[in-house]
């Protein structure tokens, strides 16, 4: 009798934290086109603090990857430098970002020469309200997000590859209808 009362307490309670799990999983974030950009002001790479707020009536690209001097990152970050121009070509702010700290984004910028700020997020809360980093990933997804001159979000790729970054970001742009720069 007593292994009967331990099976179903055991059970319960498996049952009770699957429950908390799936909660925890439905409260992530995953924001979709037409949702409100979360606001930010986070500091760069280039010793500024930028803003959505301070953006606004611009467009802006917030290209987030996991982490400062991994192989993938780097590719990206490089693929940003080597054909930003094309990027350019549009009337947008653009930015990489992570939740490595200041130091560190600042260091990884400066090795690859970037032209371009990269956001420090080491605290993860712009992080969590983009939906980047969940209980489980603590390092950003490697997303990317397009957000409109009225602050809203216009598309987000999660299918990024990191070798055509910018050409990818600047046909999204295209696509989009971002009016490019005279």
């Amino acid at each position: 009798m007593r292994n009967v009362i331990w099976a179903v307490a055991i059970t319960a309670a498996l049952a009770i934290a699957a429950a908390a799990v799936r909660t925890e999983e439905a409260t992530e974030v995953m924001l979709k086109p037409g949702d409100p950009a979360p606001a930010f002001s986070l500091p760069g790479s280039d010793g500024k603090t930028h803003s959505l707020a301070g953006l606004k009536g611009k467009p802006v690209v917030v290209a987030w990857f996991p982490k400062a001097f991994t192989t993938g990152c780097t590719i990206e970050c490089k693929s940003m430098r080597e054909a930003g121009d094309k990027i350019r070509q549009y009337d947008v702010a653009y930015f990489a970002a992570s939740v490595d700290d200041p130091g560190t984004n600042k260091k990884f910028a400066e090795s690859l020469e970037l032209d371009f700020p990269i956001l420090s997020d080491p605290d993860k809360d712009v992080a969590r309200a983009y939906g980047v980093v969940t209980p489980e990933r603590q390092v950003a997804h490697r997303w990317t997000f397009y957000i409109g001159a009225d602050g809203k979000i216009l598309a987000v790729d999660r299918e990024i590859k990191p070798a055509t970054a910018a050409q990818d970001i600047a046909a999204k742009l295209e696509s989009l209808g971002v009016k490019k720069t005279s």
